[in-house]
């Protein structure tokens, strides 16, 4: 594989492609005034041996060489500063692109590829992997490009100086390059086990966090900080490997490079002796030596950041490169702008991937625009599979849904799911105002308006409890809020919207009875001439509706409106006459 995943980066390169030729100048600026500087100390030291001989010091020729040496070193020193300005600078811009693209593309992905990736893995992309890329596209361009230029320019004058004492010196160079190349891959695979290990590592992390009430109530606090050292440990190793593997090239470079500087101190020891070349030479010689060393040990170093990089970007890609299940296709009407709220499902039938069996099967249903559906069943017969297929959080497996007598797969995604108020059976609430929370899917949040809905919701009692009313903060996913309020908050943005569709997917399961009769009072005010869909246990919640459907094993059993449901005597008849009985059962 290789550095073939870095080539994924050559559009987001693109886009700054002037600064980044500018930064590349800039590289060679500061290398020519860098490269000069040992023929000066070469000269100077001449110059000394040729006053010293004469016994007749020439201090302005020195001072000359001086000037020389300091003026070139702070332009070249101005020069490498541009060179971080430009490049590393590029490389942090690319970070930023790169992690809004990743998190855009998150949010198109399917519910389902959710429900199989641990978030702590996506998490780990975000923060590490990223970070890694951003390493091999800065310090990754930076450095190969300065060390090539270095290499080539020294090499050039070295050659032209004396080319048999260079290709003498050079002899160990090509065992730095292979030793680098086969260190190299070692440093990709065990860098990428290292990252997959942080991946489990922030899973367990974010897990602990999300659940801690359940590890408290379970006294499970010293097997989970157990767990987690474990992690941990395995986590360390994995980095104690790889700091191993990146140990053993640097002294592996510099042994290297030490038999160069032995080979060029006796060959050109030599031939100062033999008269065929002068100190100021040979030490210059040496300067020029000594710049080749960083071009070999920048080079090992640039290979394992360009590694690391090209093993992170692997990982992100098999992320950005998997295709949203639920989007816009050919077939999408981008004319459509709105709906009207007439649903039908058509034949519908849906299996969730790796289920042994069909959540729905063969439903039939028309709910006209502007009534309201009950949807009634035993635990786990699909109410909520048949509601999310509405907005296309699932898409069906067989059959159609259509509103207002289209296939919704036709209609833009953006135009139905913002049509529609959806209130699911696990409320989340963000760690944010009240405000904030219930004008969440809309842009009008003006108090009057959320001051509205909240009165729908009744969720306006609590409210005016707290000290800072709707500027009161929850904590995270709402944890500050009961059941109940956390439910009437959910059921307060959904009706914010004005949605054209309803859907209260047991939204009222954690509200007392008395709350839930004045919350349905408001709600059908409110939803006159919009489509609701009601899903409840209770049947006091759904008496009230225009159609009732019970759903027994994914498909529908009795359809009906109250009364003709509790005369045929079947599962509704059963829910309605055990609910009854505990009625009075709690007046008694």
């Amino acid at each position: 594989m290789g550095m073939k995943p870095l080539l994924r980066l050559k559009p987001f390169l693109a886009k700054y492609k002037s600064t980044l030729v500018w930064g590349l100048v800039t590289v060679v600026m500061s290398n020519l005034f860098t490269v000069v500087q040992p023929l000066f100390v070469g000269r100077a030291i001449d110059a000394l041996k040729t006053s010293l001989e004469s016994r007749q010091i020439d201090s302005s020729g020195l001072l000359l060489y001086a000037g020389l040496i300091v003026g070139f070193s702070a332009v070249a020193g101005i020069f490498t500063f541009l060179t971080r300005q430009t490049i590393i600078v590029i490389s942090r811009r690319i970070e930023y692109d790169l992690r809004n693209n990743f998190l855009s593309h998150i949010q198109k992905l399917s519910l389902s590829y959710f429900q199989n990736t641990p978030t702590g893995d996506l998490m780990a992309h975000a923060t590490n992997d990223i970070s890694a890329v951003r390493n091999a596209l800065g310090p990754g361009i930076m450095y190969p490009t300065d060390t090539l230029m270095t290499f080539t320019m020294v090499l050039s004058i070295m050659l032209y100086k004396d080319w048999e004492l260079t290709l003498l010196a050079l002899i160990p160079l090509p065992f730095v390059s292979y030793a680098v190349f086969r260190l190299g891959k070692i440093v990709h695979l065990k860098f990428e086990e290292r990252q997959e290990q942080f991946s489990k590592l922030t899973t367990r992390a974010q897990e602990n966090l999300s659940g801690i009430r359940v590890v408290k109530a379970y006294v499970r606090e010293a097997y989970e900080i157990g767990l987690f050292r474990s992690m941990s440990w395995d986590y360390l190793k994995k980095n104690l490997v790889l700091a191993r593997v990146q140990s053993i090239m640097w002294p592996l470079m510099f042994l290297l490079i030490g038999f160069s500087l032995i080979i060029t101190l006796y060959f050109g020891g030599v031939r100062v002796i033999d008269g065929q070349m002068t100190i100021g030479s040979l030490t210059a010689f040496f300067g020029y030596l000594i710049m080749l060393i960083w071009p070999m040990i920048a080079f090992g170093w640039v290979i394992n950041i360009l590694q690391q990089g090209a093993a992170s970007m692997n990982r992100l890609t098999k992320i950005l490169d998997t295709v949203p299940e639920i989007r816009d296709a050919e077939s999408t009407n981008p004319a459509l702008m709105s709906i009207r709220g007439g649903i039908e499902f058509k034949g519908v039938s849906f299996q969730h991937k790796n289920a042994a069996r069909p959540a729905l099967s063969n439903i039939n249903l028309t709910i006209p625009q502007g009534t309201t559906l009950a949807i009634v069943g035993y635990t786990g017969s699909g109410k909520s599979t048949l509601v999310n297929l509405i907005p296309r959080l699932y898409d069906v497996t067989e059959g159609e849904v259509l509103v207002d007598g289209v296939d919704i797969r036709n209609i833009p995604l953006q135009v139905l799911r913002s049509s529609i108020g959806y209130v699911p059976q696990e409320t989340f609430l963000f760690s944010d105002s009240i405000l904030e929370n219930i004008s969440y899917g809309t842009d009008d949040g003006t108090e009057t308006h959320v001051r509205e809905a909240a009165e729908v919701s009744q969720i306006i009692r609590d409210v005016s409890d707290f000290p800072q009313e709707f500027s009161t903060m929850l904590g995270e996913r709402g944890i500050t809020l009961s059941g109940g309020q956390k439910q009437r908050t959910s059921i307060a943005r959904a009706v914010m919207r004005k949605p054209k569709i309803l859907i209260l997917d047991d939204a009222l399961s954690a509200v007392d009875t008395y709350t839930e009769e004045e919350i349905l009072m408001r709600l059908r005010h409110v939803m006159k001439g919009r489509t609701s869909i009601i899903i409840s246990h209770r049947i006091s919640t759904v008496k009230d509706a225009d159609q009732i459907v019970v759903l027994n094993e994914g498909r529908v059993a009795e359809r009906g409106t109250h009364d003709e449901l509790v005369e045929s005597g079947g599962i509704y008849a059963e829910l309605h006459r055990k609910q009854l009985l505990e009625e009075e059962l709690d007046q008694l």
